[in-house]
């Protein structure tokens, strides 16, 4: 749900966004800081529909996505690189109505999140952007098999998170 470049992803429109950067560190670290903006907006989603047992799982996910979101801005703009606008809203790839709709929405905002990041890990130009695209892939990675144990999925995670091998 979150990659402007993945083809299930919402975007608030097709048009290129001007202010992505041209150098490919740059624009993947862009694209990871747009996914974060839509996962936040739809854990907003989750939130609503999810039962209470989830509600640890969707406030954790929630402050991690902020929280990472925040960082990511710091090093565009510390780069003289300007950073995603959140959308006014998104649009989900489904209807969500039920817990199970919800935590599905979650492992999938996480799945997406885990390639925006690996893109950006793929792209890195730093040691520094490097540590910190592998956490946030790890860490995507990591909450979307518990979204995925909680709705019995099988398997949970994949040896090589955010791809299609």
């Amino acid at each position: 749900m979150t990659s402007p470049t993945s083809p299930t992803s919402p975007t608030p429109s097709t048009t290129p966004n001007p202010d992505r950067p041209s150098d490919a560190a740059d624009a993947a670290l862009f694209d990871a800081v747009a996914a974060e903006h839509a996962a936040i907006y739809g854990y907003g989603i989750v939130s609503a529909h999810s039962s209470p047992d989830e509600n640890y799982l969707v406030s954790a996910a929630m402050a991690e996505h902020r929280e990472r979101r925040e960082a990511a801005i710091a090093m565009l703009t510390g780069r003289s690189a300007k950073a995603p606008l959140a959308a006014a809203g998104y649009q989900l790839p489904f209807v969500v109505t039920n817990p199970t709709d919800a935590a599905k929405l979650a492992a999938r905002m996480e799945d997406d999140c885990a390639a925006s990041w690996r893109a950006a890990l793929e792209r890195a130009s730093s040691e520094q952007d490097r540590t910190f695209a592998v956490t946030a892939l790890t860490e995507s990675a990591v909450a979307a098999a518990r979204w995925k144990q909680i709705l019995g999925t099988t398997p949970v995670t994949v040896a090589f998170p955010g791809g299609t091998e």
